[in-house]
């Protein structure tokens, strides 16, 4: 059994980015201090904003190579540990609008990988939640993995876990474990949240872990959190209760090897009859 320590982050970030980012720091720490060496945050835990003030974010979007890039892998590279920066706003090639990026540096503080959010969620859903991602954000346009010591890791942010010819994508380019940083809204979340990341981990025969955004602010969507980590055959490993919190897993990494010779549905496949347009 090779061992990964991991420590999934469950936020709730306010409007105030600066307190935001010192809260997200303290917990990176505390989970580094608990042994994890891969820490993950989730989706937007530097800033949540009220609807029809996105402009708010927009202000704030940076450049590449920018202060919070700056920071959390200076952060990494202190503490010598794997560090998923959930999701920020960087700034994009068109005017008015941002990207949605999430951020995976390495032990040395080097980001590994950078991912745009593909998926936007524009969505209105009987007066519970109602959101136009794509009003403010330009979309990502590539599929992304990246290598690290334990295995090749695939990225992905919150409403992207909707689709699953993307995890479908990140196994075939040979991703053990896929990373959902989100912000999944309470109406939805209580339903679909947790079939959705155990069917993604069952069908891909990989690990998922998704650090989830608990709560809200004023005039927003309310979070649900129960951030998660899901084990190749669909095994719930752990899963955060309400509050801000740091989650913790010890992770069995042969256990992917295992799954996907017991039910090699990847290998099953008959890509030459399906038609995906």
């Amino acid at each position: 059994m090779r061992e990964l320590k991991v420590a999934l982050l469950q936020t709730s970030a306010g409007t105030d980015m600066d307190r935001n980012l010192d809260e997200a720091e303290r917990l990176v720490e505390v989970a580094a201090a608990g042994g994890a060496s891969l820490v993950l945050a989730p989706e937007n835990f530097h800033m949540r904003i009220p609807a029809g003030e996105g402009h708010l974010r927009l202000a704030r979007a940076e450049a590449d190579g920018g202060p919070f890039m700056q920071r959390f892998g200076a952060l990494a590279k202190r503490l010598g540990i794997y560090l998923l920066a959930g999701s920020y706003n960087q700034k994009a090639s068109v005017p008015g609008k941002m990207r949605n990026t999430s951020l995976f540096f390495g032990p040395d503080g080097d980001v590994i990988a950078k991912y745009d959010k593909i998926h936007m969620f524009d969505v209105e859903i009987d007066g519970h939640v109602k959101a136009q991602e794509s009003a403010l954000v330009e979309p990502g346009t590539r599929v992304v993995v990246a290598d690290t010591s334990f295995g090749r890791v695939g990225l992905t942010i919150c409403y992207d876990l909707r689709f699953p010819e993307l995890y479908r994508s990140l196994a075939l380019k040979g991703a053990t474990m896929a990373f959902v940083p989100a912000n999944f809204t309470l109406f939805t979340g209580k339903d679909h949240w947790e079939p959705l990341l155990r069917a993604r981990a069952i069908e891909n025969g990989m690990y998922v872990l998704a650090p989830g955004q608990i709560g809200g602010v004023p005039g927003a969507f309310v979070s649900y959190g129960r951030s998660m980590v899901v084990d190749p055959w669909g095994t719930v490993v752990a899963c955060a209760s309400d509050g801000q919190q740091v989650l913790h897993a010890t992770i069995d990494l042969d256990l992917v090897d295992a799954v996907r010779s017991r039910i090699p549905s990847l290998r099953h496949r008959r890509p030459e009859l399906y038609e995906l347009g």
